[in-house]
C-alpha cells in the first residue's frame, strides 16, 4: 500500500496552492476519524482523504474528468485499486463509479462537511476549538451560509452509512479537531 508520506508527495506535487491542500488534510483527518467508526483500515482512509481531489488544478473545468483523472494515475502507478476506486467514486455522478463501500460512502459524504464546518470555525472567534456539533447543525439547516457545499451529500451518511447526520458531524469534526494546527483554524 501506498505510504501517507508517498500520497503526500503525490498531493505536492499536483496541488500547489496550501490552502486547497488544506482541505485534503481535513478530508484526511476526518476520513482517519470515520475508519475508526466503521472498522475499516486508519491509513488507508486517510490516504483516500488526501488523494481525493489531487487532480483539481487540471481538472476543475471538467467535471466528468475530476477524480477520473488522478484515480488513472495512481493505477497507473500500482496504487491498490480500492484506493484508486474510492477517490473514483467520490465524483460517481461525473464518473459513473458508484460508491460501494463504507470508506467510497464516508468520503462522499464528508467532503462538503469539511467545508462547511472550515465556514463555521471562521465565524467563530476561537476558531476550530469553538465549533460544536451543534453549531454546525445550525449552519447546515441554513442554505444560504456556505451555499455550496451539497447538504444531500452530505446526508447519505443517514441512507448509505445507516448513521445520523449528528453523529457523523460529531465524528468528522473530531477529525478536524485533532489537526486544527495543521489546518490553520
Amino acid at each position: 500500500m501506498i505510504s501517507k508520506e508517498e500520497a503526500n508527495a503525490i498531493l505536492k506535487a499536483k496541488i500547489k496552492n496550501e490552502n486547497l491542500r488544506k482541505h485534503h488534510y481535513a478530508v484526511a483527518a476526518a476520513m482517519r476519524s470515520l475508519a475508526r467508526t466503521y472498522e475499516g483500515d486508519p491509513e488507508k482512509w486517510e490516504i483516500v482523504g488526501i488523494l481525493h481531489d489531487a487532480d483539481y488544478a487540471e481538472t476543475k473545468d471538467d467535471p466528468d474528468r475530476h477524480a477520473a483523472a488522478i484515480a488513472a494515475e495512481l493505477r497507473e502507478q500500482g496504487i491498490s485499486e480500492e484506493i484508486a476506486r474510492a477517490v473514483e467514486a467520490h465524483n460517481y455522478e461525473h464518473t459513473g463509479v458508484v460508491p460501494e463501500s463504507k470508506m467510497e460512502w464516508s468520503l462522499v459524504a464528508c467532503d462538503d462537511l469539511t467545508g462547511l464546518i472550515v465556514a463555521v470555525a471562521l465565524v467563530h472567534p476561537d476558531g476550530l476549538s469553538d465549533v460544536s456539533v451543534e453549531s454546525v447543525m445550525k449552519k447546515l439547516d441554513s442554505k444560504s451560509f456556505a451555499a455550496g457545499a451539497d447538504r444531500d451529500r452530505m446526508l447519505l451518511c443517514e441512507k448509505e452509512l445507516d448513521t445520523p447526520i449528528k453523529e457523523f458531524v460529531g465524528v468528522v469534526l473530531d477529525g478536524m479537531k485533532s489537526i486544527s494546527g495543521r489546518l490553520g483554524l
